[in-house]
């Protein structure tokens, strides 16, 4: 079951709360702010890609949206005297959310920082596939993320990486072990993530399992 079933879906509701916190009864309502939450996630992890974004919540109530951005470089997103917060307003409102231009529309945003980067999975998944691009030697790379998330105080993690590793002909997959990671435990805190990889020789998708 740990192997097929999404680690962070399953404890949705147990350990983990929703990224998108909202309710609406009618179903096109629904459909159409489901899609909405995805655009903005989708095109703020573009745009902040720079500030090493980990985590996007999205929460709404009449009238009224509020962005909650974890960041491991919160600064570089606030930029001088707030000016990033207003240019995140504004993206939010005319490109991304589909509010046509409502007057009434507030958007609030919050940056909050990650002072534990490595204990993120999709931190150390984007580090991984970033230096995979450079072209570094994999091993190395992945050893090194390993010792530093057990180093920030995990009790375990996963690492596999799949595709034309080190420019091979064939394509493969790799797993890396260090500690403990029970898939399968609701009641343990694992957190999951993958990150896609280009390299010259195509892409490589990396997967990270992290048992805080």
């Amino acid at each position: 079951m740990g192997q097929k079933v999404d680690p962070k879906g399953l404890r949705i509701g147990v350990i983990y709360n929703w990224n998108s916190r909202w309710y609406f009864s009618n179903k096109k309502l629904f459909r159409t702010t489901l899609v909405s939450d995805i655009k903005i996630r989708r095109k703020l992890l573009e745009k902040f890609g720079f500030a090493s974004v980990t985590q996007i919540d999205i929460e709404r109530a009449i009238k009224k949206i509020t962005v909650i951005i974890y960041s491991v470089k919160p600064g570089m997103i606030i930029g001088r005297g707030g000016k990033g917060l207003e240019d995140v307003k504004k993206y939010i409102i005319n490109e991304i959310s589909g509010a046509k231009k409502d007057k009434e529309l507030k958007v609030e945003i919050k940056i909050e920082p990650v002072k534990k980067p490595y204990l993120s999975a999709y931190y150390v998944s984007q580090q991984v596939a970033e230096k995979l691009v450079k072209g570094f030697s994999h091993r190395p790379v992945i050893h090194q993320a390993m010792n530093r998330v057990i180093e920030s105080g995990a009790k375990g993690v996963k690492i596999q990486i799949g595709g034309r590793i080190n420019g091979a002909e064939i394509s493969r997959r790799e797993k890396y072990f260090q500690g403990t990671i029970p898939t399968s435990t609701i009641r343990e805190a694992v957190d999951f993530a993958r990150y896609p990889a280009l390299t010259k020789s195509g892409y490589i998708g990396v997967k990270v399992w992290l048992c805080r």
